[in-house]
């Protein structure tokens, strides 16, 4: 007997792979002769093992076979068939035949595999006692088994037949179906990379029943909207036997008469069919030479996807030194497959895609990688081929997850990995001189988005990107690896606010971190300004007049008892008084005192807390415009000035005149103030902006008081 380990397989694998031979021509059942008589109770039997007759492959019969043959007294027999099914094991007993039983003594199990290429190998185990042995028999004729392997590649697909076709677009074809399936499709998705006229399969997509699997890039497997996670063990989902290995993932189909293998490594496809001769093969895989538009596949391409794009050639291609690459695949160890793998199809796709493409991001070891994996599903071993060529078997750029306008590629020639922005997508920033997308301006907020691949190709790390604002930085959609900077009403982030005639402008700028630590740079400076312009509230040709030329109320809360007038004024030195015969402009700067009587200015002090606006009577309507918060003016406004406001017994505020727009015409001005007494607290507290003041926060609030003025047309 002779042991038969196949280079590169380990031990410890299929035994289709791993068995010894059982070459005894005394164990024919034609075998009568009864002088030399043979038992295999004394064999140690261990692992499997593979029958012949001579060169001809064998097989334990599946019938009772007469006594005194197969160079023993009772030959070893199986009840039960012989597995069908490529790959398929079962557990068979085995009978013996003496003395007119055909099971006169006890019996036993054997385990039996059918392996790709129609044998059998067994594992085999001791008989109960002598004179006992296994028979062999010629196996008999089987079914014609397909074989067959379709490899997409680059753009190319080379089908079954190893014809190939070329995809110019970035549409999704059908790749492979078959009428005994309907409910079966395997699709490739094609886009672009590093140039807009090249096309290379991007995805796998396996339609099952309703339901799509996803082969990605990075080896990240989607079942419809969720995220697979896998192992080198299989999980069976809808049917299919989903693994994933350091060289890619692995979809696989069995059925009663068909198993269909779908390899993807995030840039190959590799769908191996085996199944009866004559099983019909549709789509790309079955014939390629088909009209691509009647494989197009719609429902899975952008709208956009048939756009075909004119470049310059790249300058820095030597066609000549990459056909002589592509040609090693005519050259050893590749050479030992060339009589079952054509290698012509692989060279014509690796040197028609690189005199266009450069030979980055792993294409130039993809095509022989391509070749060298259609050899062993064929059962052949290319020894050393990696190390000849500079080569890896495992897939470029594992577990590295780029968004769906990027692609995964090399920082420099066998360098690190990043995501690049596919050259389509890139083109229309690159045509404007534009790292985002246009400002996004709102009622009270603004922001800008910027690409991320655009910012890596232009060496721009975006955590050292701030606005104005230092402490404001970019935040990263870890789905799109977009960045996107923003500013609002309560985080204003240094944004400037300027007018221009009716107009506020509020200004931003995105730049680089600087750090006074650094001498000199290498790297470009940044400064990307963006901007909002909104119209100011009813900012418009209209005039107002004051219903009361001041107000006067006598306010009694605890223990105070004083006077406040609410009065405005025209001019910053407080002596021309707005009267109601006096009309005002929209746009107008007013200015508002509130004074008190009756308070002693050494003890205590008046702190304005709020003053808002409403077009209605009641200060509780809306809509309601906050001139003064929590006593300060409102940083929205930048009109607003609060002045002396819990210094003494009156404080004083400013503002441009405004109305609401699609209002009732009249402007309600509303105010809450307190009585702070200065000897136990203080009142003041700068406010945010030059030269504001506000009171501090108050344990509790005391002679609290209330005050409107009322503004009409």
């Amino acid at each position: 007997m002779t042991s038969f380990h196949p280079s590169g397989y380990p031990q410890s694998v299929d035994p289709c792979y791993n068995y010894t031979v059982l070459n005894d021509q005394w164990r024919s059942t034609n075998n009568t002769n009864t002088q030399d008589i043979h038992c295999d109770q004394s064999i140690n039997w261990q692992g499997w093992y593979r029958l012949f007759l001579g060169s001809s492959n064998a097989r334990i019969p599946e019938r009772c076979i007469d006594s005194n043959r197969c160079g023993t007294h009772a030959p070893l027999w199986i009840t039960q068939p012989h597995p069908s099914q490529p790959g398929e094991t079962v557990t068979r007993t085995v009978c013996n035949n003496w003395s007119g039983s055909c099971c006169q003594f006890p019996s036993h199990t054997i385990q039996v595999k059918l392996c790709h290429g129609n044998y059998y190998v067994y594992k085999l185990e001791r008989p109960s006692v002598c004179h006992l042995a296994y028979c062999a028999e010629f196996l008999p004729e089987m079914p014609s088994v397909l074989a067959s392997t379709c490899t997409v590649t680059g753009p190319t697909i080379i089908d079954v037949h190893g014809q190939i076709n070329s995809i110019q677009d970035r549409c999704a074809y059908s790749l492979f179906s078959t009428p005994s399936l309907p409910d079966f499709l395997v699709l490739g998705n094609f886009r672009d990379r590093r140039r807009k006229d090249v096309s290379f399969l991007d995805s796998v997509t396996l339609r099952v029943d309703g339901h799509d699997i996803h082969l990605e890039q990075g080896g990240r497997v989607q079942l419809d909207d969720s995220t697979l996670t896998l192992s080198s063990s299989s999980q069976l989902v809808h049917g299919v036997q989903l693994s994933k290995d350091q060289t890619g993932v692995t979809a696989k189909l069995s059925l009663s008469n068909l198993i269909i293998s779908v390899f993807f490594d995030g840039y190959t496809a590799q769908i191996l069919l085996e199944g009866p001769a004559g099983s019909s093969v549709e789509g790309l895989c079955g014939k390629s030479s088909r009209s691509l538009s009647d494989l197009r596949l719609s429902e899975y391409s952008s709208t956009s996807c048939e756009m075909q794009y004119s470049e310059p050639a790249d300058s820095t291609i030597n066609c000549t030194s990459v056909t002589e690459r592509c040609d090693l695949l005519k050259e050893a160890p590749f050479s030992s497959c060339n009589t079952d793998i054509d290698p012509e199809p692989y060279i014509t796709a690796c040197t028609d895609t690189l005199c266009k493409y450069p030979a980055v991001d792993g294409l130039n070891c993809q095509f022989l990688k391509a070749y060298a994996r259609a050899c062993s599903l064929h059962n052949h071993t290319l020894d050393g081929w990696t190390s000849n060529t500079g080569c890896s078997s495992e897939a470029f750029c594992q577990d590295r997850t780029c968004s769906d306008h990027e692609f995964c590629g090399e920082k420099t020639v066998g360098g690190d990995t990043r995501c690049f922005c596919r050259d389509i997508f890139a083109s229309k920033y690159q045509a404007n001189n534009s790292l985002g997308d246009p400002t996004v301006c709102m009622q009270d907020s603004a922001s800008l988005t910027l690409v991320g691949c655009l910012l890596e190709d232009k060496g721009i790390d975006y955590s050292a990107l701030h606005l104005n604002d230092p402490t404001c930085r970019g935040q990263v959609d870890e789905l799109t690896h977009m960045v996107t900077f923003s500013f609002n009403s309560s985080n204003s982030c240094g944004t400037v606010v300027t007018t221009n005639n009716s107009e506020l402008i509020y200004k931003n700028t995105i730049m680089t971190q600087n750090s006074s630590s650094d001498i000199i740079t290498r790297h470009d400076q940044v400064y990307i300004d963006f901007s909002c312009v909104q119209t100011q509230a009813d900012i418009k040709t209209a005039t107002f007049r004051i219903r009361d030329s001041s107000v006067i109320q006598h306010i009694t809360s605890g223990v105070w008892d004083y006077t406040l007038t609410m009065k405005a004024f025209t001019n910053v030195s407080h002596t021309q008084a707005v009267e109601s015969s006096i009309e005002v402009q929209l746009n107008q700067k007013i200015w508002v005192e509130l004074k008190t009587d009756g308070l002693d200015g050494d003890m205590v002090a008046v702190v304005t807390d709020s003053c808002w606006a409403t077009d209605q009577p009641s200060p509780d309507s809306t809509p309601r415009y906050d001139l003064i918060i929590n006593g300060c003016a409102n940083p929205a406004d930048q009109t607003v000035q609060v002045e002396e406001n819990g210094l003494g017994t009156s404080n004083y505020f400013s503002f441009n005149m405004f109305e609401f727009t699609g209002g009732s015409g009249e402007v309600f001005l509303h105010c809450k103030l307190h009585v702070c007494p200065k000897q136990e607290y203080s009142c003041l507290q700068t406010c945010p902006g030059a030269a504001r003041r506000c009171r501090y926060a108050r344990p509790k609030y005391e002679g609290e008081a209330f005050i409107s003025m009322a503004w009409t047309h």
